[in-house]
């Protein structure tokens, strides 16, 4: 019998949870369109704990008519949200049901990053300065104020996609074109639900991390900092993660100090909460924060460093129950996202010479001898990525990035290590 209602549809996280929960335990409710553009049925055919699928409204302004669509079933436990795009629906259905949640005014808050910049003004946490933007030409209105560049972006969209950090003189005209380009919708997790909304933001200098922080009752039971890695120029797109971030200058205790402030202006009840963050000057600024587990391996890498997992623990707190207890000394965990020139793959090396490095627990390419690699502009076109650990997060990162070097992806053009050149500041 299904103890669990995860809101979104992910074939990744189902497999990744049918490591630790019972067979037939876990409901998915997404959108109709979502549900049969990703073949949901049959891709999940062979996870035991995956017990079916219910189509239902779930995104942008139709979350509220869930409680009038779906009924709790008997035994359910917990409502979590599978991706950003089911948070507010979760919290919607938690709520109804008398579940743990995030409360549904703070998931829309973590929803939107527009409602986000107005808590943050409110409640006094640093962030840069910001406006919505409805064009172009607003767009340019905004970057003259901006000497050092300004960031444009989609409100209510994840993944990096359609964010990009202009450079004063850019191309504005060209770079809204892109961002609001039809593409843009988050691929197949998201229905096309109308015109969204974009945000122009002062762009903040410093190194950059995201802290995660997982919450019951108001109350915190477990934070990591973790250092980040970013492509360089335009788009940027994550590009490597430490765990937990290097300690100096007491960024831990800032960054956990910013989040608590955070929780607490938006009446954060239960779950997980992903804030991203730029430290300038010293000092946290606000960049966003998503009510869900974070992407891009987080949570494994948080895993390999404490000996705790995240997830496990996430599915216990929303149940209402106490987590495991967290270790003191975590070790180090790190992960490098492989990049490789446009064009079409013609060889592909150095696979086995990365699994040898010392400490390196995964390497994962999704690219192939005859794949078409696409520029990176969002999480999505990445060509994959090397996970290691070691005793710290230095240690785990040194690792990471050696054996990263060690694959070389080659398309029609020059042969180039996968791991290209990022920001190393944070």
């Amino acid at each position: 019998m299904p103890e669990y209602v995860l809101v979104g549809y992910s074939a990744d996280l189902l497999r990744i949870l049918d490591g630790f929960l019972a067979p037939d335990s876990v409901l998915v409710v997404d959108e109709p369109e979502v549900l049969a553009t990703r073949g949901a049925r049959d891709r999940t055919s062979e996870i035991a704990c995956f017990a079916d699928v219910i189509p239902a409204p779930v995104q942008d302004g139709a979350a509220h008519r869930l409680p009038d669509l779906v009924a709790p079933p008997p035994g359910t436990r917990a409502v979590l949200p599978g991706n950003d795009y089911g948070v507010v629906a979760a919290a919607v259905l938690a709520d109804a049901w008398g579940l743990p949640g995030a409360g549904t005014e703070a998931a829309r808050v973590f929803r939107d990053k527009r409602r986000q910049r107005r808590l943050a003004d409110d409640a006094g946490i640093p962030q840069p300065a910001w406006r919505e933007v409805a064009d172009a030409a607003e767009a340019a209105q905004f970057a003259a104020g901006c000497p050092h560049g300004f960031v444009l972006k989609p409100a209510t969209l994840q993944s990096s996609e359609g964010v990009q950090l202009l450079d004063p003189g850019a191309d504005i005209e060209a770079a809204w074109r892109h961002t609001t380009a039809r593409n843009a919708t988050g691929g197949t997790m998201r229905i096309d639900a109308g015109p969204l909304a974009y945000l122009a933001e002062r762009r903040l200098t410093g190194p950059e991390f995201s802290a995660e922080l997982l919450m019951r009752e108001g109350v915190p039971l477990f934070f990591n900092a973790t250092a980040k890695r970013l492509l360089g120029g335009v788009y940027p797109v994550e590009m490597g993660h430490v765990v937990p971030a290097p300690a100096g200058d007491g960024v831990d205790t800032v960054l956990r100090e910013s989040m608590m402030a955070l929780a607490r202006a938006a009446g954060f009840r239960t779950g997980i909460m992903h804030g991203e963050w730029i430290v300038e000057g010293g000092v946290p600024h606000l960049v966003e924060c998503a009510a869900r587990l974070p992407g891009d391996q987080i949570h494994r890498l948080i895993e390999l460093a404490y000996g705790w997992s995240l997830l496990e623990n996430w599915f216990v707190v929303m149940t209402g129950a106490a987590p495991a207890r967290v270790p003191e000394e975590p070790a180090g965990a790190a992960i490098r996202f492989l990049d490789a020139p446009h064009g079409r793959v013609t060889s592909l090396t150095g696979l086995d010479a990365a699994r040898s490095v010392s400490g390196v627990s995964d390497v994962n390419v999704a690219v192939d001898v005859g794949s078409l690699v696409e520029p990176i502009r969002s999480s999505w076109e990445r060509s994959g990525f090397v996970i290691a650990t070691g005793p710290d997060g230095e240690g785990a990162e040194a690792a990471a990035r050696t054996a990263s070097e060690r694959i070389v992806i080659t398309t029609r053009g020059a042969p180039r290590s996968a791991a290209r050149d990022v920001m190393d500041d944070a």
